[in-house]
């Protein structure tokens, strides 16, 4: 019987909620941890072991190590890295994820390193920031099979714009369909074009609920959006469980062969006029292989001007970390 595996690269304030999240699924009989600050490791392993004896958690064997334990892991999810934090002069202002480029390029080269000596089969899910340009450096220099290494993209964003949009119309937010594109962070765009409720289109919603507020101008709503993450970041001074559940959500559609939409952070190949040359969030079909498909969608013009605008910005911040076309990988 084959008993699913997980291994969780880097567990500081991010990595340690994946760990947390994903021993609770059910998911996985074994979960392995590797951090750079291997004494981390071995306490965030050590206190998830022991939490196993109490009633209402799953017994999962739970073990630190090094990059050997992905040898044999169905999903790797990669955390390592350095985080977005507030600027202490200025802790109000919005920090920039493209700040951590030259940093974190060369952790995510580290890690994929790592892997790529033991294994070349697992699902590799990306977290670590600039998430679009640490997902293209995954992908393309490492010879990966492309379809297995992804990132969560634009699924946090995501439930941030169904939870404003829930919220303006007093509804769950579960009942909103809808969903971020493009780069994750500040020139992530909503497709509102395609937000509805029960089929009910995003501009005919004050027709049917009261609206608490005015969200019906889209550059108002990515606003808010954006700057929502950075709400949380300059209150607790990292952002941690919602990424990490976005994280565990499509591990389970891995796991599960759900074929899941989602909007994952990939490579573009065609579409939208970008051939291999950025990574951003679309949505896209997940299931056991990983990417089954990238889908598209039809956008009105705000969209695709935004999509051009996230596009740009992502290459900038690879050309920062010394990625794409027109460089050598390392």
């Amino acid at each position: 019987m084959h008993i699913n595996k997980l291994v969780v690269v880097g567990v500081g304030h991010v990595g340690s909620y994946v760990l947390a999240d994903a021993m609770k699924t059910g998911l996985f009989g074994r979960i392995g941890v590797i951090d750079l600050l291997k004494n981390v490791a071995y306490g965030e392993a050590l206190d998830q072991a022991q939490a196993t004896a109490l009633t209402y958690m799953n017994n999962v064997d739970v073990r630190n190590g090094g990059y050997e334990q992905c040898a044999d892991a169905d999903v790797i999810v990669v955390a390592a890295g350095s985080s977005v934090t507030p600027d202490p002069n200025n802790p109000k202002a919005e920090p920039d994820r493209a700040q951590l480029t030259k940093a974190n390029c060369g952790v995510i080269r580290e890690v994929m390193a790592g892997i790529t000596r033991h294994t070349r089969d697992a699902i590799v899910i990306l977290i670590t920031n600039p998430l679009d340009t640490m997902v293209y450096i995954a992908e393309n220099e490492f010879d990966y099979p492309r379809a297995r290494v992804f990132g969560t993209g634009t699924m946090l964003d995501s439930a941030r714009l169904r939870k404003l949009i829930a919220d303006t119309y007093g509804i769950d937010p579960k009942s909103v369909t809808g969903f971020m594109m493009g780069e994750h962070g500040r020139t992530a765009f909503p497709v509102l074009s395609h937000v509805n409720v029960g089929g009910i289109p995003f501009g005919e919603l004050d027709r049917y609920f009261e609206a608490r507020e005015d969200i019906g101008d889209p550059d108002v709503v990515k606003a808010r959006i954006v700057s929502a993450a950075y709400e949380v970041l300059n209150g607790k001074g990292w952002t941690n469980a919602g990424v990490a559940q976005a994280a565990i959500t499509m591990a389970k559609a891995v796991l599960l062969d759900e074929r899941s939409v989602y909007p994952a952070s990939t490579t573009l190949r065609g579409q939208y006029g970008y051939d291999g040359d950025v990574a951003l969030s679309m949505p896209c079909l997940i299931g056991r292989e990983g990417i089954l498909r990238q889908l598209p969608v039809r956008l009105n013009d705000w969209e695709t001007r935004k999509l051009a605008e996230s596009a740009a910005f992502i290459q900038a911040t690879m050309r920062d970390a010394g990625t794409g076309p027109a460089f050598n990988p390392c």
